[in-house]
C-alpha cells in the first residue's frame, strides 16, 4: 500500500515553474559538487592505477580494485533511485556523498590490491548514489525542454574533472611521498575535503519538496542482483586464468544463471515496488535507452581504462604528462555536450546527437585499434577528440530521452535504472577488456621478442644490459606486475614489450568498435519524442490553446500522483489538444506514456480510498473507546466537532457538509482529523 502524507506532494518536472533561476542554481550548485567528486574519482584513479598496482605489486590485479568499485555503484544505483522515489532525494543523496567520503579515507591507507579492492567497493556505494540522483533532482525541478540549458553545467564540471582528474592523478601519483606517505595515497585522501565541501553546500542549499510513502523494500530483488551480477564479473576477471571452461568458471555461470531468474521472479513479484519494475520494459524508449546506455558504458569506460596504461607503458609518459595527453578527449567532451545542451534547448530534439555520437565513436574506437607502438602522439590526440565528441553527444541526450518518456512519478527509477544499465556495461566492459590485455599480453609480448631476436640493436642492447634470454624472460616476467621494470631496460630491449602491448589494446580497441556498432543500431530505433515543458509547445510553437485551463479534478483526485502542471505539460496527452501530428511511432510511445500514467493515478486513487477507509475506522475506534470512557455525546463532539459523533465508516455515506459560517467543525474538520490520525 502507498500513501503520500496531506501537504506532500511528489516533485515533479510538473513542480518546475514554481521555481526561479536563482533557486535552481542553488539547488545545482550542491548537485554539481556531488557530482564532481564521483567525476573526478573515476579520471584521477584511472590515470593513476599503474603506479598504485605497481607500488601495492598487483599490476596484473589491478582489474580487481576497478571491477570492485563499478560493481557496488552498479548494484547501488537502482537502491537509491527507488528509494529516493520512496522517502525524498536529499538525504539520499547526502548518505552517498558521507560513504563516498569514508571509503576514499580508507583507500588511502591500503596495504595490498585486495585491501584497496574491498575499500574501492565501499567507496562505490556511495558513488552509485552521486551521478544518479544528480541528474535526477535535475529533472525534479525544470522541465525537459529547459533542462538542456541546466544539463550543459553538469557536463562542464564532468569535463572540468576529467582535466583536472587526470593531471591530479599524474601530480600525486608522480610524487614519491607527500608529508612522508606515498603521493598516491593523496588521490583518495583529497577527496575528504572535497566531500566535506560538498556536504556544507548540499545540507545548506538542497531543499526539495519533503516525500513521505510507505512502500516495501524490494530487498530479494538487490541480493538477487548481487546474485547474478557478482560471479559473472568474476569470471570475467578470473577467466583468463581459470580457463573459460573449468570448474569454477561453470560454477559462476550457473550462480549468475540462478541471479538472474530469482531477479526477474522478485521483480514480479514485487510490481510497482519492485527495484526495477518489469512493466517499464514495455516502453520502446526505456528499452533503447537502457540498452543504448549498456553498449555506451561498455566502449566508455573500456576505452578510459586502457588508454592512460597505453600512454604510459608505450610512449613512457610520466602519470602526469600522461594525463595531460589526454586533454583532447576532455575538450571533445566539453565541447560537444555544450553543443548538445544549446542544440536541445533551441530546437526541442535529442535523437540526431545519440546517433551522430554513436558513430563518431565507432570511428574513433577503429582508430585507435590502427595505433601501434611508434604512432606519434599527436595522432593518437585526434582519435581521443572524436571520441570525446561521441561521449559528449550521448551521455546527456540519452538520459533526457527516458526521461521524458517516463512518468512524473518514475523519474527516479528510470533515472537510475538507465545509469545502472550504463554502470554495469562498463562494469563488464573493464573486467573483460581488462581480461583480453592480460589474457593475450604474454603471447604478444613473446611473439614481438622473437620477431626482435635477430636485430643487431636488440642484441646489443641484451649485452648492454648484462641479460641472457634466462634473465630477459625473469624480467618480463615481472614486468606484467610491476611495468616500472621497463624503465630499466635499454631501448631496444624494452621496445618489444610495448610493441606486444599495443597489439593487445589494439584488439581490445577493435572489440569494442564492434560492440558500438550494435551500440549504433540500437540508438537508430530511439523514439523522437516531443520535450515537455519549456514554455512552448514540443514543434516549437505556442502551447495549444486552453491547455493551460485543463481541468484538473481527476488530478487532485488522485492524491498528487499527477501534478496539475503535468496536464500543461502535456496539453496533447491528458486533454486531447492538438500539439502536431505525431508519426506512428512516436504517437504510440506517446500513447504507452499516458496509458502508465493514467494507471498510476488509478492506483494512487484506489490506495487512497484504501486508506480513507482504515483511516475512517481508526476514527469509529477511537469514538468508541471514549464512549467506554463515559464521555457523552456533546463532549466528543466539543472535542472532536459534530461529524466526528457518528460512524463514518463507507456504510455511513458522505460526511455531510461544512456550514457555511465557517465555523470551527465544518471546513477544518477534514485536515484536523488527518493530522490526527
Amino acid at each position: 500500500m502507498s500513501s503520500t502524507t496531506a501537504g506532500a506532494q511528489p516533485a515533479g518536472p510538473a513542480d518546475a515553474p514554481q521555481l526561479s533561476h536563482r533557486q535552481i542554481m542553488a539547488i545545482l550548485s550542491g548537485l554539481l559538487l556531488g557530482m564532481f567528486l564521483g567525476a573526478l574519482d573515476q579520471t584521477i584513479v584511472a590515470t593513476a592505477i599503474r603506479t598504485i598496482a605497481d607500488d601495492l605489486d598487483g599490476f596484473s590485479l589491478q582489474a580487481w580494485a576497478t571491477t570492485a568499485f563499478l560493481i557496488t555503484s552498479t548494484i547501488s544505483t537502482p537502491l537509491y533511485g527507488k528509494l529516493s522515489d520512496m522517502y525524498g532525494r536529499r538525504p539520499f543523496f547526502i548518505a552517498a556523498i558521507a560513504i563516498f567520503v569514508v571509503g576514499s579515507a580508507l583507500c588511502g591507507i591500503s596495504t595490498s590490491m585486495y585491501e584497496l579492492a574491498a575499500w574501492r567497493a565501499l567507496q562505490g556505494l556511495g558513488a552509485g548514489g552521486l551521478m544518479s540522483l544528480a541528474l535526477t533532482i535535475i529533472a525534479d525541478v525544470v522541465p525537459a525542454r529547459e533542462r538542456a540549458k541546466y544539463q550543459a553545467w553538469f557536463m562542464a564540471v564532468f569535463g572540468t574533472s576529467s582535466v583536472l582528474g587526470p593531471v591530479a592523478g599524474g601530480f600525486f601519483s608522480g610524487q614519491e611521498s607527500i608529508l612522508g606517505l606515498a603521493g598516491w595515497r593523496w588521490i583518495f585522501w583529497i577527496n575528504v575535503p572535497l566531500g566535506a565541501l560538498a556536504m556544507l553546500v548540499v545540507v545548506r542549499n538542497l531543499k526539495l519538496p519533503r516525500r513521505t510513502t510507505h512502500h516495501r523494500i524490494d530487498w530479494p530483488g538487490a541480493l538477487t542482483l548481487v546474485l547474478c551480477l557478482v560471479p559473472l564479473l568474476i569470471v570475467a576477471e578470473q577467466g583468463r586464468s581459470w580457463g573459460w571452461g573449468s570448474g569454477w568458471a561453470l560454477v559462476c555461470y550457473a550462480l549468475g544463471a540462478v541471479g538472474l531468474v530469482s531477479f526477474v521472479l522478485a521483480e514480479r513479484a514485487y510490481g510497482e515496488e519492485a527495484l526495477l519494475p518489469l512493466r517499464m520494459f514495455s516502453g520502446r524508449t526505456f528499452v533503447v535507452g537502457s540498452l543504448a546506455s549498456f553498449v555506451l558504458g561498455m566502449g566508455m569506460f573500456g576505452a578510459m581504462a586502457v588508454l592512460p596504461q597505453y600512454l604510459q607503458v608505450v610512449k613512457g609518459s610520466s602519470p602526469t604528462v600522461g594525463g595531460l595527453q589526454m586533454l583532447p578527449l576532455v575538450l571533445g567532451i566539453m565541447s560537444a555536450s555544450a553543443f548538445a545542451g544549446q542544440f536541445i534547448a533551441r530546437t526541442g530534439r535529442y535523437k540526431p546527437l545519440p546517433v551522430v555520437g554513436t558513430a563518431l565513436m565507432v570511428l574513433a574506437l577503429f582508430l585507435f585499434s590502427r595505433v601501434t607502438a611508434d604512432t606519434p602522439v599527436w595522432q593518437t590526440m585526434i582519435a581521443m577528440l572524436v571520441m570525446g565528441w561521441g561521449l559528449g553527444g550521448n551521455m546527456q541526450p540519452i538520459i533526457l530521452a527516458v526521461q521524458n518518456a517516463a512518468g512524473p512519478r518514475e523519474i527516479g527509477v528510470a533515472t537510475s535504472s538507465v545509469t545502472f544499465f550504463r554502470q554495469m556495461g562498463g562494469t563488464l566492459g573493464t573486467a573483460v577488456f581488462l581480461s583480453i590485455l592480460f589474457s593475450t599480453l604474454g603471447g604478444n609480448v613473446s611473439s614481438a621478442y622473437r620477431s626482435a631476436a635477430g636485430d643487431p640493436a636488440f642484441t646489443s642492447g641484451l649485452q648492454q644490459a648484462g641479460l641472457d634470454q634466462q634473465g630477459l624472460q625473469g624480467v618480463l616476467a615481472r614486468a606484467q606486475d610491476d611495468t616500472s621494470v621497463l624503465s630499466t631496460l635499454p631501448d631496444a630491449v624494452a621496445h618489444p614489450f610495448r610493441v606486444g602491448f599495443t597489439d593487445s589494446t589494439s584488439l581490445i580497441y577493435l572489440v569494442a568498435a564492434l560492440v558500438m556498432v550494435a551500440g549504433f543500431v540500437t540508438v537508430l530505433f530511439l523514439p523522437a519524442l516531443p520535450l515537455r515543458g519549456g514554455g512552448r509547445g514540443p514543434g516549437g510553437g505556442a502551447p495549444a490553446a486552453g491547455a493551460a485551463d485543463a481541468p484538473a479534478a481527476p488530478v487532485q483526485a488522485a492524491a498528487g500522483a499527477v501534478h496539475p502542471a503535468q496536464v500543461r505539460d502535456h496539453p496533447g496527452q491528458l486533454t486531447g489538444a492538438p500539439t502536431g501530428a505525431p508519426a506512428a511511432g512516436e504517437l504510440a510511445e506517446r500513447v504507452r506514456s499516458t496509458v502508465q500514467e493514467a494507471k498510476a493515478a488509478q492506483r494512487a486513487v484506489e490506495e487512497l480510498a484504501a486508506e480513507t477507509t482504515r483511516r475512517e475506522a481508526a476514527l469509529d475506534a477511537a469514538v468508541e473507546r471514549l464512549r467506554d470512557l463515559g464521555l457523552d455525546e456533546a463532549s466528543i463532539e466539543a472535542a472532536l466537532g459534530e461529524d466526528a459523533a457518528a460512524p463514518r465508516g463507507r456504510h455511513a455515506g458522505p460526511v455531510a457538509p461544512a456550514a457555511d459560517d465557517g465555523a470551527d467543525g465544518g471546513s477544518a474538520q477534514p485536515d484536523r482529523l488527518g493530522a490526527r490520525s
